[in-house]
């Protein structure tokens, strides 16, 4: 026996319902108790950092990261929305490239889109 992916990502949200909203309006995840999102088979980077890396706010215990397809239509989206994207030249990796958002309650987010 072992695991076979991650089930589900339950957090706290001070209006489930608009946040909600929002990750459907803008990324296109069903969000919400009674939804499944039905993800596309890929990899999952599952990784424990240390408790001073500055590789995203030390106030955040985690940050999500999420793949994706399109990133510069999906930026261009973002921008238009109002919603602040982040991006660096050295997110350009040959792991992917990387731009970073936040969700209307400041949950930082990692938008990767695989190289290629």
């Amino acid at each position: 026996m072992s695991v076979t992916g991650i089930g589900g990502l339950f957090f706290r949200s001070r209006d489930p319902e608009a946040r909600t909203a929002w990750y459907r309006e803008h990324l296109g995840i069903g969000a919400g108790a009674d939804e499944v999102w039905q993800q596309e088979a890929g990899m999952t980077v599952f990784a424990p950092f240390a408790v001073d890396s500055d590789y995203f706010a030390s106030e955040q215990p985690f940050m999500l990261n999420l793949r994706v397809t399109g990133l510069d239509e999906l930026v261009a989206r973002l921008v238009s929305a109002g919603i602040p994207v982040e991006r660096r030249s050295e997110w350009e990796t040959d792991h992917g490239r990387f731009v970073r958002i936040h969700d209307p309650e400041g949950l930082p987010l990692e938008l990767w889109e695989l190289p290629g």
